[in-house]
């Protein structure tokens, strides 16, 4: 069994709970920690989901909702099952490998 992991970035979930609805609210409160984003850096964190995100800003946004960063990445994890062979209606399963073709082989006339 394989596993499917993935997130939800909540970031503007968490900014409307606490009555922030644009993104120019959150620069001042970043900029108090340290954290100096351009206003589009900024836009990109509200309203995407990052694949990376520096632990200095992860810090700053827990702080500035006093969360933890569970409360920012919603986390899900399944099992995946792996594809099966091909098979014929309740016949026997057939072996995708037997019917690859095989490479030919030039040989030179002699």
């Amino acid at each position: 069994m394989k596993r499917s992991v993935g997130y939800r970035w909540r970031l503007r979930e968490v900014m409307a709970q606490h009555g922030m609805f644009r993104v120019n609210d959150l620069i001042p409160h970043l900029a108090e920690r340290g954290i100096t984003l351009s206003t589009s850096q900024v836009h990109r964190l509200v309203s995407g989901t990052p694949e990376r995100l520096s632990l200095p800003v992860l810090a700053a946004l827990c702080d500035i909702f006093a969360l933890t960063p569970s409360d920012l990445i919603a986390t899900t994890a399944e099992n995946v099952a792996r594809p099966r062979a091909a098979s014929t209606e309740g016949g026997p399963v057939v072996d995708l490998a037997d019917l690859r073709p095989t490479r030919a082989r030039i040989h030179p006339e002699p």
